[in-house]
């Protein structure tokens, strides 16, 4: 049994609340400061982790426990990557998952190239801005897992809860979410349950956005080469292109394209698959192998509020993005540092005014993100001539202005647009 979680309802030891007036009153002096995390991922660990080092109470409610040591020794690699930027390194640094990821594997970074077949580029180099790395590549279940190796030290519980939340009950002073004929009150929840939340929809928040025609196919091979510094993007007539470095030999290849053609590919062996890859992807640095693939949908949304009373939203719960870039999960890290200094000066953790200051703090930052990478999405993803001649104009333009492109890569690897 892992520390600070417990496996399944029998094992939760602490009382379920009422939301009765006079049983509200004691239970708030008894449970102070209390959080819901409801989403055990990336997202919602660090943000549990966050708040318990401001002096929280935190729970989470998750759906499937985990154990964090067997995945972090365990040789399996990983298929889901995220690109890690600077920001994002260095909230795992303070949440003490990054000194574990860095024993583990991980794979920096220091360029990032955009180009057409034949056509113009666009390099972002770490050196240009006097920095050791742009990021790091590094595999989903490694970061959760890392993350979850620090609910001990901060006594944080995990409930095992497989049911669907059924009812969210919301009084002046706390917020109960029933699970069947379980309850579970907090002064605060804060939604990382993904981008098919069960909380936003049953807080009845809307959300707006759209499925893009094409879908992603994402590929991990083993290369036959040394360790790679560069990852890139190839824009093509039927979508983008993608190679992400992760530690060697593997490496990651994504390819957008129509959904019928990626969908096709998926019962293809590792032989086959290899065929129409080196018959559609730059040459690469060296001869690889097939070893899994995934094929999966795009869809860019954004809840309409980002809170609703004592609920509040975090990460894809909140927006999901085009993964064009990686940026996802970066929005999300960034949506828990600035959750975290609202609830930090406020004196009810769960006042509706303060959880809009958060939403004020993020919607424009994330809707900018979004906006950002449709652009390059739908502007690179055509052969329409004006359209072609601006984006090379484009490519030039921003590859030889130099304060330009590294203010553009700063606030890439930072999220910050001073």
């Amino acid at each position: 049994m892992l520390l600070g979680i417990s496996s399944g309802i029998k094992q939760i030891n602490f009382d379920t609340i009422k939301t009765d007036s006079s049983n509200n009153k004691m239970m708030k002096n008894m449970t102070k400061n209390n959080v819901i995390v409801v989403g055990g991922g990336m997202v919602g660990a660090a943000m549990a982790i966050k708040l318990a080092q401001q002096g929280f109470g935190v729970r989470i409610i998750e759906k499937h426990l985990i154990d964090p040591s067997h995945i972090l020794s365990s040789d399996k690699v990983d298929i889901r990557v995220s690109a890690i930027n600077r920001f994002s390194e260095n909230l795992l640094d303070e949440l003490g998952a990054m000194p574990l990821l860095r024993q583990n594997r991980i794979a920096p970074y220091q360029q990032l190239e955009a180009f057409e077949r034949g056509g113009d580029n666009l390099l972002f180099d770490s050196a240009d801005i006097n920095t050791t790395h742009l990021g790091h590549l590094i595999e989903n279940s490694l970061i959760q897992a890392s993350l979850w190796q620090q609910f001990g030290h901060y006594k944080i519980e995990v409930i095992e809860q497989s049911l669907p939340v059924t009812k969210i009950e919301q009084t002046d002073d706390l917020i109960t979410l029933v699970y069947g004929d379980q309850t579970y009150t907090a002064d605060l929840v804060i939604a990382a349950d993904g981008g098919q939340s069960q909380l936003r929809a049953k807080a009845n928040i809307g959300i707006t956005g759209w499925q893009y025609q094409q879908h992603c196919m994402g590929v991990l091979i083993k290369l036959d080469a040394p360790q790679q510094i560069k990852t890139w993007q190839q824009f093509t007539p039927s979508g983008p292109l993608a190679f992400l470095p992760m530690q060697a030999p593997y490496a990651n290849l994504i390819w957008y394209d129509d959904a019928n053609t990626l969908q096709a590919f998926k019962g293809l062996s590792p032989t086959q698959l290899k065929t129409h890859i080196l018959n559609k992807f730059p040459e690469l640095a060296g001869d690889f192998e097939v070893q899994t693939h995934a094929v999966f949908p795009l869809t860019r949304q954004h809840a309409n509020n980002y809170s609703q009373g004592r609920l509040v939203l975090v990460g894809d719960a909140a927006h999901t993005i085009n993964p064009l870039a990686g940026q996802g999960v970066n929005l999300g890290f960034q949506d828990v540092v600035a959750l975290a200094e609202v609830l930090n000066e406020a004196g009810d953790i769960g006042c509706p005014l303060k959880l809009k200051e958060y939403e004020r703090a993020r919607r424009r930052a994330n809707l900018l993100m979004m906006s950002m990478m449709d652009a390059c999405y739908f502007g690179f993803s055509n052969q329409i001539t004006p359209l072609k001649w601006a984006r090379s104009q484009f490519l030039k333009m921003a590859n030889n202005t130099g304060p330009i492109k590294n203010w553009v890569l700063k606030y890439a690897i930072s999220g910050d647009l001073g």
